[in-house]
């Protein structure tokens, strides 16, 4: 057995140029290593509203029920489909991607029938679409992945939400990869209950995963008599620690939200627009490198693609299994294979946080033309 009184970790440096975890923001690191307080001490306390509304902007809402779950992204989307499915409910969900179908799974298991649009991966939807879909299934619950890790495609929730308000269906939507790094604009959009992760578009270590709930959509949530499946992630019992007096239902990781409070106060200071414009650059530039290698976009429009998380088949008879174990070894570069269906497929390539810039986005083209 290792000892610890004489054994240290000391892992590689990498370049994570994957879809997550992405590069963790320097703030957040130096953050993190702050004392840890109690779970209510004052000034712990005062970290954590200040998060809330960060993240509040972020989500582009003015939701009071906006906090970090202590979990993953996917915690944080269980966290929301355990508490809003009921059982022998209907929900509508569009299914493009792995994310999707993880979505699918979840609602399936709190007893709901699953009613699933499904496109090709890579795809979107249209209005049209989702208003002949919304309109036949007649759903209490639509759910959609507005960024899809899986495929890289971003999915405007402008195109589902109108049918589903119409329908009187809530609307769930997944934002794992896009907080934080494109817009979310839940109020505008009109989305019920949103989740997403803090190790993608927010740049701090995973373990922490922003959710936003409507006063409605909590209203509703409150009005459940029945006990919900799920005790850690019941948001009614969650929410009792955020708001005073601050009851306890679990134990918060200050050096998380420390982590997250520098994030947030990275991207104030940067501007979120001027975020957002920065990993737009950082797209566009790495896709018109990609292709010029011979690389093919595996989202065909532009406009529906993620910024900072860009898909893509590599050219004919390269391995891409090769070409990531080069990477890895001669540069300390990590990007990720593909999902499901997608798997040795495509290429999932992320320039978020601290790598959406010209100089990384290059230097990273120019160490895949030289493993190539």
């Amino acid at each position: 057995m290792l000892s610890t009184a004489t054994k240290r970790i000391a892992p590689p440096k990498r370049l994570l140029y994957g879809p997550g975890p992405s590069m963790v923001e320097p703030a957040a690191y130096e953050a993190m290593s702050h004392p840890v307080l109690g779970i209510r001490d004052p000034h712990f306390l005062e970290i954590v509203g200040e998060i809330r509304q960060g993240l509040r902007e972020l989500f582009g809402t003015t939701n009071r029920m906006t906090l970090p779950v202590p979990a993953s992204g996917s915690g944080a989307m269980e966290a929301v489909v355990s508490n809003f499915v009921r059982p022998g409910s209907k929900v509508a969900v569009f299914a493009a991607g792995a994310f999707a179908d993880r979505i699918s799974i979840m609602a399936g298991r709190q007893r709901a029938t699953v009613a699933r649009l499904e496109k090709p991966w890579g795809e979107v939807f249209s209005a049209s679409e989702a208003e002949e879909f919304i309109g036949r299934e007649r759903p209490d619950i639509v759910a959609f992945v507005q960024a899809e890790t899986s495929t890289g495609a971003y999915q405007s929730g402008r195109a589902i939400v109108p049918a589903a308000r119409a329908a009187g269906a809530l609307v769930i939507a997944d934002c794992v990869t896009s907080l934080g790094a494109m817009p979310v604009e839940l109020d505008d959009v009109g989305i019920d209950a949103a989740f997403s992760c803090s190790q993608k578009g927010l740049s701090c270590p995973a373990g922490l995963s922003p959710i936003s709930v409507s006063q409605k959509a909590f209203e509703l949530l409150e009005a459940r008599t029945e006990e919900l499946f799920t005790w850690y992630l019941d948001l009614r019992l969650m929410a009792k620690y955020f708001e005073p007096p601050h009851v306890y239902q679990h134990t918060p990781s200050p050096p998380l939200f420390y982590a997250m409070h520098a994030a947030l106060a990275s991207i104030e200071e940067e501007g979120i627009r001027n975020r957002w414009a920065r990993h737009q650059r950082a797209g566009d530039r790495l896709v018109k490198g990609l292709v010029a290698l011979g690389f093919e976009p595996l989202v065909r429009l532009p406009e529906n693609r993620i910024w900072h998380l860009t898909t893509v088949k590599p050219p004919v008879g390269l391995n891409e299994a090769d070409l990531r174990s080069r990477l890895l070894e001669k540069y300390s570069i990590e990007i990720a294979p593909g999902l499901g269906q997608l798997a040795g497929k495509i290429l999932r390539i992320g320039t978020m946080g601290p790598l959406a810039t010209d100089e990384n986005v290059d230097f990273l083209l120019e160490a895949l033309r030289a493993c190539l």
